[in-house]
C-alpha cells in the first residue's frame, strides 16, 4: 500500500509531466488571451532580473544576499565568491567541502565526519550557513542537489545576516519554480561503489502558477574500510503570481542522511600519522550518523504602484540528529599503540524565522538612494543528550596496536557526570536599515546598521539549574565604492559582528559564560573588482580581521576569566571566474593569510597560529569544450602547511 507522502509525490509528478495548457481548456478565448497578457506583463517584472543573473557559465552579474537588495556584484564593497550551478555540475560537487576548494580564503575541516566545519578568514564555525538569506545553523552535512548557486560572503556580516558571521557566511541559493519547462536527470556511478541519481523537473501548470521538483538518492561507499553513505532528498516548490505585482512562493524539503562516521587518522609528533589511507581507526559497526532535516518556506513579494517593494519570508525547520562514534586519541610515545575512545550524542534543533523587508528607490540623475528597512524575528530550541562509551562495559579508553586499529570490542554507552543533558531556547528580534547612495557617475556609498536582541534560556536537566542571558547587539557596516570606469570598482569597507558567549551553537551556558560579553569581530577591507570582459570577472582584496573580547585566563588569578584575548587575521586574495573563450571556462583564486593569536586566550598562547589557515593557498579549474556535447576539465589545488 502506498503511504500518503508517496501518493503526494506521485500527484506532484503527474502535475509536472501533464501536457501544458490543460488548465486553460475551459477558458473563453478572449478571457484567456487577456489573462495571458496580464501574466506575461507580471512575469517580466519578476523573472527578467533572474534571467540576467549569469553572464558566463561561472560568473554572476548580481546578488541580493550581500546587501539584501538587487545589486551588481562589482558594486558590493565586500569580497564575494560565487560558485555557479554550472561549476557545481561540471565538477559533480555534492558537498560544501567540494564547493570551498575553489573559493580563496576558506578551508573545510573534518567536522568529526558528520558536519560542515569551514574556517573563513581564520575563524572556524559550524553555524554560519544560510539558505536564501535565512539562517540554517544546525550541525549536519549539506547536499547540493537543489542548489542554484553558493555564495561565500567574507568578512563580518552581522548587519546583513545577524549574530555570528565573524569571518564570513556561506549562503545557498535554492532552485525555485520557474516559468517554462525543466527536465533534467543525472545518473552517476564511480569508484568505491558510488551510485547517485538526481532529478529536476519543472513546469508552468497554469496561467500564473509553476511547480518544480528536485530529488536525490545516493547509496555509496568510501575509500576507507567499511565506510558507507545513504541519503535521500526531495524538494517540491511552487510559485503563484497572485497579481501582476504579487508573487507567492512555497517550498518543502525532506533530507535524510545516514553515514559511517570517519574521524580520520590520528596525529603523531605534530604531523599526520604514517599509515595506509584506507585504515579505519575504531569500530566501524559503532560509528554512525543519522540526520533528518524537514523545512517549510513561504515568501510573499509585492511591489506597490508607488515602487515600494515589500518582501516577507518565513522558514520553519526541524533537525533531528544522532551520531555515535569510536575514534582515535593519542598515539603512544613510541608510536606502537593508539588509544580508542567512544561516545554518542543526540541533538534536536527547531528553527522558526520570519523576515520582513521594505525597499524603495528615489533620487535624480545625480543622486540616487536605495533605501532598505527590515525586521527579523526568530525562535530556536535545542535539546541535547550525550553518553560516554565504555569498552567491555568497563573502560572509557582502549589501547590497540597502531598497525591494527580497526576493532570489534563491544561498547556500552551511558552517561558520566560531565555528559550533556540540557535544553536551550533562543529568541531573536532585530531591526535593520540601510542606504545605498549613488553620487553622480563615479561614487557609491553604502551604510547600514542592525540592532539585535539575543536572549538565551538554558536548562541543565542534570541538576535542574537554569541560566539566562540577554545581549543587545549593534552591528554597523560602511562601504565606499569608486568607479573609474563602469566595469571597474575600487572599494573600502568596515563592518562589525558579534558572537554571544553561548557560542555559535548556543548549546551550553555556564555560570561563568553567562556573565561574559559577546566576542567582537571587526573587518577592514580594501579591494577592486573588474569585469575584464562581459564574461570574465577578476577580484582582489586585502583585509584585516580582528577578533576581540575573547575569554582568557586572568594572569593574576588562574581561576578567573577575563576578556582580553585577541586574534588577528591579515590576508590578501585574488579571484577569477568566467568564459575566457566560448570553449574555455576558468574558476579559481589565490589567498595568502596569517591568522595569529595576538594576546592569550583560553584556547592558545600569544604568537601561535590559528588552525586550518593555510599560508598560502591556490586553486584553478579549467573546462574546455572540444565539440558539441564533448569536453574535459582539469583542476589544480595547492595549500601551504597549516
Amino acid at each position: 500500500m502506498l503511504r500518503p507522502p508517496t501518493l503526494a509525490v506521485i500527484g506532484f509528478l503527474a502535475v509536472l509531466l501533464r501536457p501544458a495548457g490543460v488548465a486553460q481548456a475551459q477558458r473563453p478565448d478572449s478571457v484567456q488571451s487577456a489573462h495571458r497578457d496580464s501574466v506575461a506583463q507580471a512575469l517580466r517584472t519578476f523573472v527578467v532580473q533572474a534571467a540576467d543573473r549569469t553572464r558566463g557559465r561561472y560568473t554572476a552579474r548580481r546578488t541580493t544576499s550581500a546587501t539584501r537588495t538587487e545589486t551588481l556584484l562589482r558594486d558590493v564593497p565586500q569580497s564575494v565568491s560565487i560558485v555557479s550551478k554550472e561549476l557545481i555540475a561540471d565538477q559533480s560537487m555534492q558537498s560544501m567541502a567540494d564547493v570551498v576548494r575553489y573559493i580563496p580564503g576558506i578551508t573545510m575541516g573534518l567536522g568529526e565526519g558528520h558536519r560542515d566545519a569551514p574556517t573563513i578568514r581564520g575563524n572556524a564555525s559550524t553555524a554560519d550557513f544560510f539558505i536564501d538569506g535565512v539562517r540554517d545553523d544546525a550541525q549536519y552535512l549539506r547536499d547540493l542537489y537543489n542548489v542554484e548557486r553558493i555564495e561565500a560572503l567574507k568578512g563580518a556580516n552581522a548587519m546583513t545576516f545577524g549574530r555570528g558571521g565573524g569571518g564570513g557566511v556561506l549562503n545557498r541559493v535554492s532552485k525555485e519554480a520557474v516559468w517554462g519547462q525543466t527536465r533534467n536527470l543525472v545518473l552517476e556511478g564511480g569508484s568505491f561503489n558510488h551510485k547517485r541519481a538526481m532529478l529536476d523537473l519543472g513546469q508552468d501548470v497554469a496561467d500564473g502558477a509553476a511547480v518544480r521538483l528536485n530529488a536525490m538518492l545516493e547509496n555509496s561507499d568510501g575509500f576507507r574500510v567499511s565506510n558507507h553513505l545513504q541519503r535521500t532528498g526531495i524538494n517540491p516548490t511552487a510559485a503563484f503570481l497572485v497579481s501582476p505585482c504579487t508573487m507567492v512562493r512555497l517550498s518543502y524539503e525532506y533530507l535524510h542522511d545516514e553515514r559511517t562516521i570517519d574521524r580520520g587518522i590520528p596525529s603523531y609528533l605534530g604531523a599526520p600519522s604514517v599509515t595506509d589511507r584506507t585504515t579505519f581507526f575504531g569500530n566501524p559497526s559503532v560509528n554512525i550518523s543519522t540526520v533528518r532535516v524537514r523545512s517549510a518556506v513561504a515568501s510573499i513579494d509585492h511591489t506597490t504602484e508607488q515602487g515600494l517593494r515589500i518582501v516577507n519570508r518565513t522558514r520553519a525547520a526541524r533537525y533531528d540528529k544522532f551520531y555515535q562514534n569510536s575514534y582515535p586519541g593519542a598515539v603512544s610515545s613510541g608510536g606502537a599503540q593508539v588509544a580508542v575512545l567512544a561516545y554518542n550524542h543526540e541533538l534536536n534543533r527547531r528553527n522558526l524565522f520570519n523576515q520582513s523587508e521594505v525597499t524603495y528607490k528615489l533620487g535624480n540623475r545625480s543622486v540616487q538612494h536605495t533605501l532598505l528597512a527590515g525586521a527579523e524575528f526568530g525562535a530556536q530550541g535545542n535539546d541535547q543528550f550525550r553518553n560516554t562509551g565504555y569498552f567491555n562495559n568497563s573502560a572509557t579508553s582502549l589501547l590497540v596496536p597502531f598497525t591494527a586499529p580497526t576493532v570489534t570490542t563491544p561498547v556500552i554507552f551511558r552517561q558520566t557526570a560531565t555528559d550533556a543533558d540540557n535544553a536551550s531556547t533562543v529568541n531573536v528580534s532585530a531591526l535593520y536599515a540601510q542606504d545605498q547612495l549613488s553620487l553622480f557617475t563615479h561614487w557609491q556609498l553604502i551604510a547600514g546598521i542592525r540592532a539585535e536582541k539575543f536572549n538565551i534560556r538554558f536548562h541543565n536537566n542534570r541538576d535542574n539549574s537554569r541560566l539566562t542571558r540577554t545581549d543587545n547587539l549593534v552591528s554597523p557596516r560602511v562601504g565606499l565604492v569608486y568607479k573609474p570606469i563602469e566595469s571597474m570598482s575600487l572599494y573600502g569597507s568596515v563592518s562589525r559582528s558579534y558572537l554571544p558567549s553561548s557560542g555559535d551553537q548556543f548549546a551550553a551556558l555556564t555560570v561563568t559564560t553567562s556573565v561574559l560579553e559577546p566576542e567582537r569581530f571587526t573587518n577592514r577591507e580594501f579591494g577592486f573588482k573588474w569585469d575584464v570582459t562581459p564574461t570574465v570577472a577578476v577580484t582582489a582584496a586585502t583585509y584585516r580581521l580582528d577578533r576581540t573580547n575573547t575569554s582568557a585566563p586572568d594572569p593574576q588569578d588562574a581561576t578567573r576569566i577575563v576578556q582580553t584575548g585577541t586574534q588577528r587575521t591579515n590576508g590578501f586574495e585574488v579571484g577569477v571566474a568566467g568564459d575566457v573563450r566560448t570553449w574555455w571556462q576558468v574558476a579559481g583564486g589565490f589567498a595568502t593569510q596569517q591568522a595569529r593569536i595576538v594576546s592569550p586566550t583560553t584556547a592558545a598562547k600569544a604568537g601561535l597560529s590559528v588552525p586550518l589557515v593555510p599560508h598560502p593557498g591556490a586553486s584553478l579549474w579549467n573546462r574546455v569544450k572540444f565539440a558539441r556535447g564533448i569536453g574535459a576539465g582539469l583542476g589544480l589545488i595547492s595549500q601551504g602547511s597549516m
